[in-house]
């Protein structure tokens, strides 16, 4: 995911502030309507690890890694492909209980953070320590948060003290906190400029890089926070900036709060909505990578997931035994990850249409690992590029291509690889000789082409700069989607300016568009 420093804003005088609000939520509604896609249909649990010892305390994705942390002092490291656990895991290097971890945004590192007053920086290359950082006055650390922009940390404390520290190069750079409390929750922005800390005194407050408090918003959770995270985009509205939050706690209520940047400086809380769909105290939440969702865990055992927008309660998941006490979203495929004091990691696929032929969803196995028994008709509703290496087999089989059959499986070709062969590859990397065995594979992957283009594609799954269907659509700071390498390579040669209102980019962090990717991926398969 692409990121940098949010760029300082300049705002009106705070006397604006209710009516900059009010144009905020009607530019929101407004943007939201146009990006609407269907509701998802379905989840599924894929898959139960059940590796760790202890209750399972906290869980992260990078883009292909899952890891969680627990109380029996270590944390797993898991290929999200098939959640076959990394040799380099389990990494233990704390000597007591692991409250949480987090990774930098593109995955290099896994930072956690634990009783024994430490938070451990770990390379995902190699699971060795790249470095220790001891929490000033060696408090237990319950809580630590990366910065987007991967340029900064912070720990959280049982004293209420908290320390941000630069990491590149894992130096202390500021401290500060909440006296006679324990610090049990903290969010960065998307911008990565301010920072939200909760704690079991159940406030809320908004800190900036240089520790001074900005806003604190009192008794926002009784009897306690337990968790909060920021939405990963940011709303605008004439000169306002918005972010949105979202925050748990022993009142057994999830909330959704505006917080809001205005002219003088400072900053206000507004509660949008107070969630009530469980039982018991709150103990986990998430948003989905696109900010569509949110996903919560209670101590009434059960998960929760929300559309982030409505506050519509859409699935209630039974299949923890104990309490549910840490979740996330991936931030590249429709997966959810709950943790449990049961000692489980559960993961949940969020159903996309995806279902066998006797229309029952496709189990997690098969729908990771292949298309066995899939017909020519059942293929022929996938668009090529989503062939699987098992769909082109039986491809070249049906065009009486077979003796090719074993060279493309070598060579893990699969629908994105057909259509990219090109005469100069089947010749020097796939190594076949005959001129006319090339030429006739390359005129039938030209009349795949043909055949695929599909009309009618609805005008919210094109690129609004490629006019082409999104395969990895991304929300930019105007609140537009495009596909990811499109509007990167604009934001690099076009002045960091909007594609479709020509105004700055306030900034150019990029949130993959998952809810949208899964509407697109519906459609491909019914058409």
């Amino acid at each position: 995911m692409s990121s940098e420093k949010m760029t300082s804003f300049t705002l009106r005088q705070g006397q604006l502030f209710d009516a900059e609000v009010n144009n905020i939520e009607l530019n929101g509604q407004a943007r939201r309507r146009k990006r609407q896609v269907p509701a998802l249909q379905m989840t599924s649990l894929i898959c139960t690890l059940q590796d760790h010892r202890d209750d399972v305390n906290w869980c992260a994705f990078s883009g292909n890694l899952l890891a969680t942390c627990s109380g029996d002092k270590t944390l797993r490291v898991y290929n999200t492909r098939d959640f076959s656990e990394l040799p380099f895991s389990p990494l233990s290097g704390h000597g007591y209980s692991v409250h949480c971890c987090c990774f930098t945004t593109c995955g290099q590192f896994l930072a956690s953070c634990s009783t024994d007053a430490t938070t451990v920086v770990w390379s995902m290359a190699s699971g060795e320590i790249e470095a220790v950082l001891e929490h000033p006055g060696r408090s237990p650390v319950r809580i630590c948060a990366l910065s987007p922009d991967s340029a900064h940390l912070v720990s959280g404390a049982s004293d209420g003290t908290l320390a941000l520290w630069d990491f590149p190069s894992k130096q202390l750079h500021r401290t500060g906190g909440v006296n006679d409390t324990t610090l049990v929750a903290c969010s960065f922005s998307p911008c990565s400029q301010v920072f939200i800390t909760g704690s079991t005194y159940g406030d809320l407050r908004l800190w900036d890089l240089n520790m001074r408090q900005l806003h604190a918003e009192k008794n926002a959770h009784d009897l306690g926070v337990t968790c909060c995270t920021f939405a990963p985009s940011i709303l605008s509205g004439g000169q306002v900036v918005q972010f949105r939050l979202a925050s748990c706690g022993q009142d057994s209520q999830l909330k959704i709060w505006a917080i809001n940047k205005f002219s003088s400086g400072g900053y206000r809380m507004q509660l949008l909505h107070t969630l009530t769909g469980q039982s018991a105290p709150v103990l986990s939440c998430a948003y989905s990578s696109d900010g569509q969702l949110l996903v919560s865990g209670s101590v009434d055992k059960t998960v929760t997931v929300y559309d982030a927008n409505s506050a519509a309660l859409l699935y209630t998941l039974n299949q923890h035994e104990r309490y549910v006490t840490a979740c996330s979203f991936s931030p590249t495929a429709p997966l959810i990850a709950t943790g449990s004091m049961d000692k489980t990691v559960n993961i949940w696929r969020l159903e996309d249409g995806c279902r066998g032929s006797d229309g029952k969803p496709v189990s997690g196995k098969s729908a990771r690992t292949s298309s066995e028994g899939r017909t020519s008709a059942g293929r022929s509703k996938l668009l090529v590029g989503d062939w699987s290496e098992e769909d082109v087999s039986a491809w070249l089989v049906e065009e009486g291509l077979e003796g090719l059959v074993d060279k493309f499986t070598a060579n893990n070709i699969d629908g994105t690889e057909l259509l990219c062969l090109t005469k100069e590859t089947l010749a020097s990397e796939l190594h076949i000789e005959s001129v006319g065995l090339r030429n006739k594979l390359l005129r039938k992957v030209e009349e795949l082409k043909t055949d695929s283009v599909c009309s009618g594609t609805p005008d919210e799954f094109l690129c609004p700069i490629t006019r082409e269907l999104m395969r990895e659509p991304v929300i930019a700071a105007d609140g537009y989607s495009y596909e990811r390498e499109a509007i990167e390579s604009w934001i690099n040669t076009k002045n960091r300016s909007s594609p479709m209102t020509n105004l700055p980019l306030l900034t150019t962090l990029l949130t993959s568009n998952h809810t949208l990717k899964m509407a697109i991926g519906r459609w491909k398969i019914s058409h």
